[in-house]
């Protein structure tokens, strides 16, 4: 089998630090090369590095790329303008960023033909609405004219898989394409991956932390850390017998989440929806009249008894992250009660629910987003502590609970003074959950705390969760998509599908012998690690 692209002792450097260190592996034709290590190892650093796309600061220290023999780094940048979009094609982490928002995902698709390919008009369209068919878009010629706002997260990661595969490349470099998505829809881009890998006899350098996603997927494995590969081996090879500790330490945590919790006594409760609705009116024509509804949440009733964490789990729009909201009295409740601790608060007003702002938190999907990139940690968690009136009014008093939150998160007290930017999405989300237990709440809503991190740094926030909720007898109403977390993070779970829950109880109940078709249809596209590994 010929070799597609080979990089050899490729170092990278910023001033005097070693960013990669001599990293060299190949990649064959038709071959699925899974790349895999934790956020910071040097896995996207090396995409880019085979894109030419690195930052100015950054410099190839020693080394070479090269594509079918023919080294990267001595094309002027006209030619290598050439191969990017062409010979390789890249498919992001995050679609929304990477596509255009004010450009109809048609004519973005269509702009990478027309530079490459010199195509025109009808041919132009017509070879767009082939990709779309291509790569599952429904009614391909309707989306062409939509932006990307209009489409789904499943649908948009398409488009860019059409992007990517507009020129017929001869690599495709997938950087982490199905993190952000839910477990149904993540099942279908794998799919649709390897069936356009069969069908085009396609190379593909994928880049992810999911172990499990590499079981399925790869036919050969590497592991980075620290700029360096530390494995190399066949896919079932590295199943079967991992060599070096770390990657023995990323399947054991990858196989974490199967460890499940005890089943709870019953408890007093300290949140109870009963009927919730949330319907969104849907309006048109020039006065803008309210044609229909779209019911985001449709009859929703469970408990969260104190001390104790509800999962709710379903696809991308399912009406999760809406429920959390309503509960937070951050939208419009159309129906339905929110009592906490017995008090109905749907019908109070801003002021009156100003105590209850101090009792209920939040920590968001994504950490980097939530936090004032103006603002130094220490302020971002003073905020809600003054802005609540909660940790003492003096300013010094305050430093001592912010510098006692940082350390209750495993995070360093001399932290308090820098910025967001300067931290990991590890560290960001700690620093989202001191900032929501600045306050003293009895109740957190986490919104996919955990969906944008790798797979080690997942298992220690999930422990740090688990952990604060034994010293402080929180509340949790854990928010997600990913099955395989909820058996170690909850003691319930309730399923969601179009706005409805369609099964509810004991996690162990529900993972070992779910009813509703709904919920083994979830359980069954989960992406698994083979079992060979559990011994």
């Amino acid at each position: 089998m010929s070799s597609i692209l080979s990089v050899e002792n490729l170092s990278l450097k910023v001033q005097k630090e070693e960013l990669l260190k001599s990293v060299s592996f190949e990649i064959k034709k038709g071959e699925i090369f899974a790349l895999v290590g934790e956020s910071g190892s040097g896995k996207s650093l090396t995409s880019l590095a085979i894109m030419r796309l690195l930052p100015d600061a950054i410099f190839v220290s020693s080394g070479d790329i090269k594509l079918k023999n023919r080294s990267l780094f001595i094309l002027p940048e006209s030619q290598m303008q050439k191969v990017r979009g062409k010979s390789i094609a890249m498919i992001f982490q995050e679609p929304m960023s990477a596509l255009n928002p004010v450009m109809t995902v048609g004519k973005q698709v269509a702009e990478v033909i027309e530079i490459h390919l010199g195509l025109k008009k009808e041919a132009l369209k017509a070879k767009v609405v082939s990709l779309f068919t291509e790569v599952g878009i429904k009614e391909p010629e309707e989306r062409y004219h939509w932006y990307p706002h209009q489409l789904s997260g499943g649908q948009k990661q398409r488009v860019m898989i059409a992007i990517a595969l507009a020129c017929e490349p001869d690599l495709l470099i997938a950087d982490e394409p199905t993190t952000a998505l839910d477990v149904t829809i993540q099942a279908d881009i794998l799919k649709l991956l390897k069936k356009i890998r069969a069908q085009r006899d396609l190379s593909i350098l994928f880049i992810t932390h999911d172990m499990a996603v590499v079981s399925q997927m790869a036919d050969r494995v590497a592991v980075m850390r620290h700029g360096e590969i530390l494995e190399q081996a066949a896919c079932k090879t590295f199943f079967d017998n991992p060599q070096h500790p770390y990657s023995k330490s990323l399947l054991k945590e990858a196989l974490g989440g199967k460890e499940s919790r005890e089943v709870p006594k019953r408890t007093e409760k300290l949140l109870t929806v009963k009927d919730l609705k949330v319907y969104f009116p849907i309006k048109k024509g020039f006065f803008q009249r309210t044609v229909g509804h779209v019911k985001a949440v449709d009859g929703v009733t469970f408990s969260i008894p104190k001390g104790r964490t509800l999962a709710l789990v379903g696809e991308s729009g399912s009406g999760k992250s809406t429920i959390g909201q309503a509960i937070l009295s951050l939208v419009p409740i159309t129906s339905g009660t929110v009592k906490f601790e017995d008090l109905d608060l749907s019908g109070l007003n801003q002021r009156a629910l100003k105590p209850y702002r101090q009792k209920m938190q939040v920590v968001f999907q994504d950490p980097f987003s939530a936090l004032d990139p103006r603002m130094t940690i220490g302020e971002i968690i003073r905020e809600g502590m003054v802005s609540l009136e909660s940790g003492g009014k003096e300013k010094a008093l305050q430093d001592e609970v912010i510098k006692e939150l940082l350390l209750k998160v495993e995070l360093k007290p001399e932290y308090v003074h820098r910025y967001p930017h300067e931290f990991s999405g590890g560290q960001r989300q700690r620093i989202g959950i001191a900032r929501a237990l600045a306050v003293e709440p009895e109740l957190i809503i986490c919104d996919e705390p955990t969906s944008a991190l790798d797979v080690s740094v997942r298992a220690q926030v999930l422990q740090l969760l688990k952990k604060l909720q034994q010293e402080s007898g929180v509340s949790y109403l854990f928010i997600t998509h990913d099955l395989s977390i909820v058996p170690v993070v909850a003691d319930e779970v309730a399923v969601m599908k179009e706005g409805r829950i369609v099964e509810q109880g004991y996690v162990m109940d529900i993972m070992k012998d779910p009813k509703h078709e709904y919920t083994r249809k979830l359980l069954e596209s989960a992406p698994k690690l083979p079992k060979e590994i559990k011994r």
